[in-house]
């Protein structure tokens, strides 16, 4: 599964409506509201949590994975060292991680690119993008239907 910075992951495109994810995966096998009332789908094969905005007329904004094909840049993420990471993004440009501590995790957060690597006994254990905003400070919605 290919990540693409700022458009989406996979086949998804960030501002995709419901419709458009079920037409290329299918029916999720979980479905519900966060308590902002926006729209999650659960899909267990690809392991992937998908959110659509309600505030954004239920576009794809979010997405949540801990599949162990991701691949970023043509190399797999899951299960490499945060050093791993850093020197993978720095290759290609991205020098700016912010780095916080949550327990036993540590959140490896590239704003630019709305990246999080989640990363656990120095392994990355779980991958999180989202859509970005444009200069009027609006999401930059890449799928155009």
């Amino acid at each position: 599964m290919k990540i693409n910075p700022k458009i989406g992951i996979d086949q998804l495109v960030f501002g995709m409506k419901q419709k458009d994810v079920v037409a290329l995966y299918g029916n999720p096998d979980k479905q519900y509201k966060d308590d902002d009332n926006n729209v999650i789908y659960l899909y267990n094969a690809q392991k992937m949590r998908l959110t659509f905005y309600d505030d954004e007329d239920l576009r794809f904004g979010y997405v949540i994975s801990s599949n162990v094909d991701l691949e970023l840049f043509s190399e797999k993420i899951i299960g490499k060292s945060g050093t791993d990471i850093e020197q993978l993004l720095a290759g290609k440009g991205i020098k700016s991680m912010e780095k916080e501590n949550f327990d036993t995790v540590d959140n490896y957060f590239n704003e630019s690119n709305w990246m999080i690597f989640q990363i656990e006994y120095d392994q990355v254990i779980r991958f999180e993008l989202g859509a970005v905003f444009n200069d009027k400070d609006e999401f930059d919605w890449k799928f155009k239907a």
